[in-house]
């Protein structure tokens, strides 16, 4: 979710996306079954100038992240010439702090890596926190608000609204709101279920 939300948002508003894989192919079987295929290997991009670097998460994916060395090298590249660089659930504490790229900055990340991530930034429990050229999210629920917000840093708050707004997101996260069901049903499911998309 991590990977395609923020892809997808970011792609919503014009930027040119490259897709990045760590492994030794273009294909990265990802959690829960689901297969992306990327355009291009990490290697191939080590010489590449990128307005923004973004890791989405989830595990072994942020391990596979901090074990790269090509990877590694890129994004502090990225961070030594203040560009800007992201990452979300669990990345923030396993590859960027990992990497020494949170010191002194205040960041978020999925909250069983929290006390990791207090060992090498200012933890904060936000949806998204940005703080500096860095910009860290906690998970997958939170990733419409994390890619949005990317969009904000590479374009203005202009082109977020606008990107957004057809997402339907909430304009002021946390407000409340109600749920009103207009035709109630009840879904049993005896076995495991069969999905067709």
């Amino acid at each position: 979710m991590e990977a395609v939300i923020t892809i997808d948002v970011l792609r919503r508003s014009g930027a040119e996306v490259t897709v990045a894989s760590v492994e030794k192919e273009l294909r990265v079987d990802a959690c829960h079954g689901v297969k992306i295929v990327a355009d291009a290997l990490v290697g191939d991009c080590k010489d590449t100038g990128f307005d923004l670097i973004a890791l989405p998460g989830g595990m072994p994916g942020a391990t596979n992240f901090k074990d790269c060395a090509v990877l590694e090298s890129v994004v502090k590249k990225q961070a030594a010439d203040g560009r800007l660089y992201a990452a979300v659930c669990a990345s923030p504490a396993v590859a960027l702090g990992s990497w020494g790229l949170l010191k002194g900055l205040k960041a978020t990340c999925y909250p069983s890596f929290m006390e990791q991530l207090s060992s090498c930034a200012t933890a904060v429990e936000s949806i998204v926190q940005q703080d500096g050229k860095v910009v860290t999210s906690r998970g997958p629920g939170t990733t419409m608000e994390f890619s949005v917000a990317l969009v904000e840093q590479l374009y203005d708050k202009e082109k977020a609204d606008e990107v957004s707004g057809p997402l339907l997101l909430r304009p002021n996260h946390g407000d409340e709101y109600k749920v009103i069901e207009l035709n109630p049903m009840e879904w049993k499911c005896n076995n495991i279920p069969q999905v067709r998309f």
